[in-house]
């Protein structure tokens, strides 16, 4: 399970209001075994697609998503519960959803119809972190990167990212074939792919002291592009990625 909403609590993705209302309790084990349930238990629903955010910080939907993981610790790995849950179309009920599913089971088919139905950061944050377990992780970051629907592209780039930062088994060449991705991706002025695609260089860059030098290498080159977007992601991954902290990590590890 990805940690809250990924990079997005360091890099103020905006306010999201995930809280609990007062006159309903937190969801429980058989509200949520439940599909049809789930959306009347009385959940503040997503935010619209006008791109407007909730009202509450950012510290509720981490305690928000603590409560999910519980409840998926209680109800354990369960792949027909998770296709439910995320059937029911409720907004916490499919973060649910990518908790408790099984990686093992999981299809490309069922990959591609889960992120057509991402319409918030949190919701495709957190399902990536179940995709990038799965057998087609890479393939699917291939083709969504390409994708112009703006939240299946974050999807790549949000895969990237947990990839470079979870997988040891992949090779350093696994890795560097993303490069080409986050150098087409970079002139993508929308917000969500654009920090995406820098979180994407950022993890990169943190792997390992070669992967370093390469991911600066291709900072420093999308520096130079007349882009803005191109040139805010590198100037936000190269504070981080030349800093004496990352250094010091690097030579640590």
């Amino acid at each position: 399970m990805r940690g809250t909403a990924g990079s997005e609590s360091q890099t103020s993705e905006g306010s999201v209001h995930a809280t609990f209302p007062s006159s309903h309790p937190p969801p429980s084990r058989h509200v949520f075994a439940d599909s049809h349930a789930v959306a009347s238990v009385g959940i503040s629903p997503k935010c619209d697609r006008d791109g407007a955010f909730w009202d509450q910080s950012l510290r509720d939907i981490g305690d928000f998503v603590v409560h999910l993981r519980k409840l998926a610790r209680e109800l354990g790995t369960d792949h027909a519960l998770a296709q439910r849950l995320w059937a029911s179309g409720n907004h916490e009920a499919r973060i649910l959803a990518s908790f408790i599913d099984d990686p093992r089971l999981v299809t490309p088919a069922q990959m591609d119809r889960w992120v057509a139905g991402f319409d918030s950061w949190d919701v495709c944050d957190q399902v990536c972190a179940l995709f990038e377990q799965t057998r087609w992780a890479r393939t699917k970051i291939t083709a969504w990167a390409g994708d112009n629907r703006e939240f299946v592209k974050r999807a790549a780039f949000a895969m990237i990212e947990g990839l470079a930062a979870h997988d040891k088994a992949l090779h350093n060449r696994d890795i560097e074939a993303f490069f080409r991705l986050i150098r087409r991706g970079a002139t993508d002025d929308r917000n969500f792919v654009r920090k995406a695609v820098n979180w994407a260089l950022r993890s990169i860059g943190k792997r390992s002291r070669v992967l370093n030098r390469r991911a600066v290498a291709v900072a420093r080159a999308l520096r130079r592009l007349d882009s803005l977007p191109a040139r805010w992601i590198a100037a936000d991954a190269l504070r981080e990625l030349t800093s004496e902290k990352v250094a010091n990590c690097l030579r640590a590890g």
